[in-house]
Formats: C-alpha cells, sequence, structure tokens
C-alpha cells in the first residue's frame, strides 16, 4: 500500500531508525527509504527516483549522484551547513536546497559557553591534570588565573547561535564585542554589545574567541598559524561552528608556545579525523601541553533529545512543502 503513495523521500546517511519522525510529518503521502550510506558511491540505483532527499553529514552529495537524479524537487540539509552538497549543480537541476538554521541554537550556544567555562576557569586543565597524577594537589599551576567578569569574549558571526552565544557570555559578566561584516548596523545596539569593524581586532581584544559562521571559500581556514598569534597572550578558542574555520594543524604548536592557553573544538575538518593527525597525536601525548590544554569533542553540540527531533521534523516539513508545491523557507542555493 505504501508503494501506492506519489511522492519518495530518501535519507541517504546517519538515520537508520524506523523514522517515526519522518513518517509523522510526510507518511500520508510519501514513501521513506533510509540508506545508511556511508559514501557516494553507495547511493547508485538507490536514490535517482528521490522526490525529495533529507540529507544529514557522513556523505557529500555532488555533481555525479545530482545528475542522475529524475524528479527531486528539494534536497533538505539536516543542519545548519551545506557544504556538502553541491548547491550551485543543484539550482541548475531545478533542485532547491534548504536548511534547517533553527533546530539547535540553544545547544550549540550552550556547548560554546560549556567550553568556554571550562577552559577559562581551568576546569578541564585541572581534572585533566589530576587524573594523569601531574602537578600538586593545589590551584597554584593556575597561576595566574583571570575573573572572566569584565574579561571580552570575541563572537566571529551573528547569526542565531552567534546571537545566542553572545546574550549567554553577557550574562556570566562577559564585555561581549562581534565581528560579522554581513550583518547590518544596529544589533550592537539591541543586544548591548560591541561591534568591531575587523577580524583582527577582535582577535586581538579577545580573552576567548568563539566561532559562529558558515563554512565558506572566505571562512575556509581564516583562523590559521598567522591568526592565531594575532591574537592575545593567554587567551582561548572555541570552534562549535564548522571544522575548516580553524586550521588545527597549528593548534598544537600555539599551545605549545603558550601563545594559546586553551583550545576547544566541537568540530573538525575531517570527522572521524585520522589518528596520525598532528592535532590527534599532540592531544593524546601526556606530555604535550595539548593533552591537558584541548577539549576535542565528536560535533556532539547540536545534540540534545528535542533538537535532534527538530531537525528531523523540519527537515521533513521541507520536503513536504516541496511535495505540495508550497513556498519553501531557507533556501540557500
Amino acid at each position: 500500500m505504501s508503494n501506492n503513495k506519489p511522492f519518495h523521500l530518501v535519507i541517504p546517511d546517519y538515520i537508520t531508525d524506523d523514522l517515526e519522525p519522518e513518517k509523522g510529518v510526510v507518511g500520508d503521502i510519501a514513501r521513506l527509504s533510509a540508506l545508511g550510506a556511508t559514501n557516494e558511491d553507495q547511493l547508485v540505483g538507490r536514490i535517482e527516483d528521490a522526490d525529495a532527499i533529507m540529507l544529514w553529514h557522513e556523505l557529500y552529495i555532488t555533481r555525479k549522484t545530482i545528475e542522475r537524479l529524475e524528479k527531486c524537487r528539494v534536497i533538505a540539509r539536516c543542519g545548519v551547513g551545506y557544504d556538502n552538497v553541491d548547491g550551485q549543480f543543484a539550482r541548475e537541476r531545478g533542485i532547491a536546497v534548504v536548511n534547517v538554521p533553527d533546530y539547535g541554537s540553544e545547544e550549540v550556544a550552550d556547548s560554546a559557553l560549556a567550553m568556554t567555562l571550562a577552559l577559562t576557569r581551568g576546569v578541564f586543565r585541572m581534572a585533566s591534570q589530576a587524573r594523569a597524577g601531574v602537578g600538586p594537589w593545589s590551584y597554584t599551576p593556575l597561576i595566574p588565573q583571570t575573573r572572566i567578569r569584565g574579561e571580552v569574549f570575541g563572537v566571529v558571526g551573528l547569526g542565531r547561535i552567534g546571537t545566542a552565544a553572545a546574550l549567554r557570555a553577557k550574562a556570566f559578566g562577559f564585555d561581549v564585542i562581534f565581528y560579522d561584516p554581513y550583518l547590518p548596523d544596529g544589533a550592537d545596539k539591541a543586544l548591548g554589545i560591541r561591534r568591531v569593524e575587523t577580524l583582527d581586532e577582535l582577535l586581538g581584544e579577545s580573552l576567548v574567541v568563539s566561532l559562529h559562521c558558515p563554512a565558506t571559500e572566505e571562512t575556509n581556514k581564516m583562523i590559521d598559524a598567522a591568526a592565531m598569534k594575532k591574537m592575545r597572550k593567554g587567551a582561548f578558542l572555541v570552534n562549535t561552528a564548522r571544522g575548516v574555520i580553524v586550521d588545527t594543524h597549528a593548534v598544537p604548536e600555539a599551545l605549545e608556545s603558550g601563545h594559546l592557553n586553551g583550545v576547544g573544538l566541537d568540530v573538525l575538518e575531517q570527522e572521524p579525523p585520522a589518528e596520525d593527525h598532528p592535532l590527534m597525536v599532540a592531544w593524546r601525548d601526556p606530555d604535550h601541553p595539548a593533552h591537558h590544554r584541548l577539549i576535542v569533542n565528536q560535533h556532539i553540540a547540536f545534540y540534545s533529545e528535542q533538537g535532534l527531533l527538530d531537525i528531523r521534523t523540519k527537515a521533513a516539513t521541507a520536503c513536504r512543502r516541496a511535495f505540495l508545491d508550497m513556498p519553501l523557507r531557507n533556501v540557500v542555493n
């Protein structure tokens, strides 16, 4: 009976369960297929008849797949970033690419502040050293520890999540500044924070630099070795945005030199990273400063049960709108 439904929604990657959230949104008009693919080649012969695609983050959909789609109306990216789909070619084929920009703003902002506090207050470093039996049972390894109230928290990218992080940092007493060349004037006045005109200005002034910008050609490795050297000595870097924004090859040296006091990374250029990546080698080396000063998470900042449900239902709703020829929201191509 389900095969008589007029539309076919394909979920290529990541989700392989009973699809109850998606069925609740489109199950009356579409049959659903979860493929569990981990690379694009596994899609051959399985995706061509899709009317809509819900794409997660475990594979890329490139031109070679898009040109085989016979009747696809929309590719819904289950998340904020959309750099794992060739949106330009999809547009040429008349396929809209939409994202879900509002599913986990609270969770990611909370995670950015959690990393910030764990680093700036020495919570992570001292717990790590105590577990390893390194140093005295005392506060003295933290000397000179600074009070965060009144210190500068720099937000790069004042979108939904950047704004949420800025408000949280402000609540903790940080002096919040932001850099976002694409944001119209007035956000600083509305939020009670300060705008700076250049990234260099933000890097040089901030105790904490928190990244909340998309992955674009402009932001690719925007925080590289040179940018890290422009940060305040003893500053902290937090990335809960996109992995490609930070050149992680430069992080071990920045920590080893003492120029950066700590780094928190929820996202990496490649996930999972290669075992021989310099970042991972330094992080796992008990004798390297990164061992106790670097937080590496497994791209978890977005996650809560509520947030995950939001992604699934909002992406499925975008597909339903496409099926019913309704105006699409959050089109990114």
